[in-house]
């Protein structure tokens, strides 16, 4: 089992450590104000809204090298809601991964809503978190404690694929947003 720390205690913070708890591992739950605290997990989840990333790369950054650090966000643009806030050939994720070289950085649980993480399910199918990243050993340590929570775990491939992955967030919190799909649905992938 792993030792994952959590930074942001919304929604997702709340939702993912009680997933990743469900599964036998240790969760640490850091606000991201309280920067006094030291992050000790060897996975560290950001699941704080995409703006406050890069205050908690610069308050944090040598404290997360050699961890696996796991970007939620969706980089929406929340004056328009009209598009992403990142290049359109870049991610978010592909960012704070530049920006912290010695960490193992991958994209997990943006294209969920906390309802589904809870649930365990979408619909009559099992809730599936896609990951992106670089490294495998990283993806399957991720994997592993989603796994072992019930829910379904799918490689979606390299940091690269984190673009489509956020892609896809954008397009279910704007149908939701937009009262066409429930905050409690999202999208299901049946195997």
């Amino acid at each position: 089992m792993a030792h994952i720390s959590i930074i942001g205690s919304g929604n997702m913070g709340q939702a993912i450590s009680g997933l990743v708890a469900k599964g036998g591992n240790t969760v640490e739950l850091v606000t991201s104000s309280d920067t006094d605290k030291v992050v000790t997990g060897e996975i560290v989840v950001l699941a704080v809204p995409y703006a406050s990333v890069a205050q908690i790369v610069a308050d944090r950054g040598p404290q997360l090298a050699g961890k696996v650090v796991v970007d939620i966000t969706n980089p929406v643009d929340f004056a328009t809601f009209d598009g992403l806030t990142v290049a359109a050939d870049g991610s978010a994720a592909a960012e704070i991964a530049a920006a912290l070289p010695e960490s193992r950085v991958v994209k997990a649980f943006n294209t969920n809503f906390a309802g589904t993480l809870v649930a365990g399910s979408v619909g009559d199918q099992p809730t599936t978190v896609l990951i992106a990243g670089d490294d495998a050993d990283a993806k399957a340590l991720l994997a592993a404690a989603v796994g072992a929570a019930g829910l379904r775990a799918i490689d979606a491939g390299g940091l690269k694929r984190a673009r489509e992955l956020e892609a896809l967030g954008f397009l279910q919190i704007t149908l939701a947003a937009g009262e066409k799909v429930s905050w409690a649905g999202g999208f299901a992938v049946a195997a």
